[in-house]
């Protein structure tokens, strides 16, 4: 039988936590206009949660949620990164998102796992221009790749 004080699991759980961030991190960040390069998205639709009451909730807006679409098609590590205006849609973003579901497509046939992000949009104009400029408001930098 093998012990192991609290101690030793402790460190062996930041072990384990450690790595696991330093496997996240070499993992391709992925712009989103690039991204049918790699993953296709299948759904056709998807549920959110939506608050009754909420900060925000009938502004135009966007929330930039984050996302590493695992080997299995699935968003993992679902984070609202940006929202704009400061609100409750964040949550929303974020419940979207995990409904997502992918295939491999592309240069990406093994399936490798990447990192991207989803700007999700909320009551929108009509006018072209000013949907543009409130959606460009959520674009993160650091996705790009050649």
């Amino acid at each position: 039988m093998i012990r192991i004080s609290l101690r030793s699991g402790a460190v062996a759980a930041i072990l384990l936590l450690a790595a696991g961030s330093a496997a996240a991190q070499n993992v391709r960040r992925v712009d989103p206009a690039r991204l049918p390069n790699y993953w296709t998205l299948t759904n056709t639709s998807v549920s959110a949660d939506v608050p009754n009451t909420g900060k925000n909730l009938n502004q135009p807006g966007c929330v930039a949620v984050t996302y590493m679409i695992g080997s299995n098609g699935l968003p993992q590590n679902v984070v609202a990164a940006k929202t704009v205006p400061e609100g409750d849609l964040a949550q929303v973003g974020v419940s979207a998102v995990k409904d997502f579901r992918y295939a491999p497509s592309g240069v990406n046939r093994a399936g490798e796992p990447v990192n991207t992000y989803y700007v999700v949009g909320f009551n929108l104009p009509e006018d072209p221009a000013r949907k543009a400029a409130i959606m460009k408001q959520c674009e993160l930098p650091g996705y790009k790749t050649t």
